[in-house]
């Protein structure tokens, strides 16, 4: 689990006013411009020696401040419902660069060993995602990538085919215009932009859970970023061509 998540920011440019949250806890982090002026700071009650002030825009606050505590970490299949309950869009914002369970797949070690995964046959998901479409329902993500690509962005990438012929649209988008358009740094699945489930994980990239909110604060920031993401991105099939092999 990382010690800070990404919550928002009203800075365009990387400039200050941020706010974050502490996993596993109620605390949230504000990040602004300190406050040194000798007459502000006289005004202070209760100050501690070990207190610090900033100073954030009221819009900040406004638009990113959580609203409902926290909900507890749920392991995954107590979330899995959702995939087949959404009405409109599944909507999916990858970051890590590489996942446990991956690894752990014997088709990532016929992978490495140089086979053809992309003519596999297909899962459960395909068959899901392939339904969900054909009823008008949308699966889409946007998978972050780095310069150069690490083995396991490589991996998805060899694997990704076959997510689009069943009918899920994914696009790739840079972990460098990523950070420029200050998206979340975490993984996490939107339901009808009414539902978010964020991923945990621990140092190895083995998923621990998922937490779901309804808060409008965390709903409204991920609506954000997936627009802002989606704006940028660009489909797998044109990213796939402009490298020299997923293999």
């Amino acid at each position: 689990m990382t010690a800070l998540r990404f919550i928002g920011t009203t800075s365009e440019e990387g400039d200050c006013p941020t706010l974050y949250e502490v996993p596993g806890t109620d605390r949230i982090l504000v990040q602004g411009d300190r406050v040194t002026d000798p007459a502000q700071l006289a005004e202070l009650r209760h100050v501690k020696d070990d207190e610090t002030f900033v100073t954030v825009p009221r819009d900040l606050l406004a638009r990113f401040a959580p609203r409902a505590e926290p909900r507890e970490m749920i392991p995954f299949r107590e979330a899995s419902h959702l995939f087949h309950d959404f009405r409109h869009t599944a909507w999916r914002l990858e970051t890590r660069r590489g996942y446990a369970t991956d690894r752990r797949s014997e088709k990532w070690a016929r992978w490495q060993a140089g086979e053809d995964i992309a003519a596999d046959p297909a899962t459960s998901w395909h068959a899901n995602v392939t339904a969900a479409r054909a009823a008008g329902r949308r699966f889409e993500r946007v998978r972050l990538v780095d310069e150069p690509m690490t083995e396991g962005q490589r991996y998805l990438l060899a694997t990704s085919e076959a997510n689009v012929e069943a009918g899920e649209d994914i696009r790739i988008l840079t972990r460098a215009e990523a950070d420029r358009l200050n998206l979340p740094t975490g993984d996490f699945w939107l339901f009808d932009s009414k539902i978010l489930a964020r991923f945990v994980f621990d140092e190895d990239d083995t998923t621990l859970g998922v937490v779901l909110s309804e808060d409008p604060a965390d709903i409204a920031a991920a609506c954000q970023a997936r627009d802002a993401a989606w704006h940028h991105a660009i489909p797998v099939r044109e990213f796939a061509q402009r490298v020299p092999s997923a293999g």
